[in-house]
């Protein structure tokens, strides 16, 4: 089981490294990491097993948040419908986007980052992005909205990027020019 102990912080060179892919087929090893990663998410967001094991609450996890060199990331949560979406992940990547953006009005977090870094964050507003899930299948997954920029969040740790990597330094609370608000 995947707990607090297990990850890196804000400031560890892995965060700033863009990490190798994994190798197809999927192996014993890689797939238990992506169980355990998706595992996560599902205990981080039970109240009962927060409270229990301390952990923090997260919507998705990267393999190098817990100290791995590895494309693999997981993603857990409702879209603005309230529809789950459940996502792991090896090897992903962003095939496309909307040339339209969006952004958190209350900004983003990370399960790697123990302090708030205030600032808009901008977005993608669609995105489609391709990856092999747990079976080894190559999927083509299409997502907007929250949805997608969590998706986005998290292929920016794959590539070495942190979240506030796109705030601007100078207007860190400007929305971009016609980008939309997601509450």
């Amino acid at each position: 089981m995947i707990t607090m102990k297990d990850f890196i912080y804000d400031g560890h060179p892995l965060l700033r490294t863009v990490v190798n892919e994994v190798k197809l087929p999927l192996g014993t090893e890689d797939k238990e990491t992506m169980q355990k990663m998706l595992a996560y998410l599902r205990n981080s967001q039970d109240p009962k097993l927060v409270k229990k094991y301390k952990l923090k609450e997260g919507v998705g996890l990267a393999a190098p948040q817990i100290g791995l060199n590895k494309r693999i990331f997981a993603v857990r949560t409702e879209d603005e419908q309230g529809q789950l979406h459940e996502y792991v992940l090896a090897n992903p990547k962003l095939v496309s986007h909307s040339e339209a953006l969006t952004y958190l009005s209350k900004g983003e977090g990370c399960l790697s980052v123990k302090q708030d870094i205030p600032g808009i964050v901008p977005r993608y507003d669609r995105i489609k992005l391709t990856g092999y899930n747990i079976e080894g299948d190559l999927v083509e997954i299409k997502a907007k909205g929250y949805l997608g920029i969590v998706f986005q969040h998290e292929i920016d740790h794959l590539n070495g990027k942190m979240f506030y990597d796109h705030i601007d330094k100078n207007h860190p609370l400007m929305p971009p020019p016609g980008a939309v608000a997601i509450e």
